[in-house]
């Protein structure tokens, strides 16, 4: 399942690379979900996204945000705000679509930034990162467009019966 994941991930990835296709600055009105399937929300262009209504935001947004605090706010900093090393990906997210974003999270990148080469390690084959990959872009693109606060949603909707069988799956349990 990893690699047959992975494979497809790249696949995506190569094609909108290969097409040039870079998502315009994203917004809350881009981002609205436009349908959903089994609790997880799309926007009209059919990337993953988040719903947050009266406080309460859905599943997989509270999922991204505690995965995201388990493995990158390391060096991302807390609620995606960046450090000293690594950018502020409620920033930088605005701009980065779908595709790119799974790119870099799987394969790593290397940049120069300032004369100075900077890395993000690959997660590819991290089942903590890559089991919750649209997860953790939808915590950050609700982050990104201001949809989120900062700091844990004080409520969220129920764990959808997919998300856990997804996730049994992909952990291989």
């Amino acid at each position: 399942m990893s690699s047959r994941f992975i494979s497809s991930a790249l696949a995506v990835v190569l094609l909108l690379i290969a097409s040039g296709a870079a998502r315009a600055e994203d917004s809350k009105e881009k981002a609205t979900s436009a349908s959903e399937e089994d609790g997880k929300h799309f926007d009209a262009d059919g990337n993953p996204t988040f719903k947050i209504e009266n406080g309460v935001v859905d599943w997989y947004t509270f999922n991204g945000y505690r995965r995201y605090h388990a493995d990158c706010h390391v060096c991302h900093g807390p609620d995606g705000e960046g450090s000293s090393y690594a950018p502020a990906l409620a920033k930088t997210m605005i701009n980065l679509d779908y595709g790119t974003f799974l790119s870099i999270v799987a394969e790593g990148r290397k940049s120069v930034v300032g004369g100075k080469e900077v890395v993000m390690p690959a997660f590819g084959e991290n089942k903590n990162v890559y089991c919750y990959l649209d997860d953790i872009y939808i915590y950050l693109r609700a982050r990104a467009v201001g949809a989120a606060p900062r700091g844990r949603p004080p409520k969220k909707a129920d764990k959808p019966e997919a998300a856990t069988a997804y996730e049994a799956s992909c952990m291989g349990g």
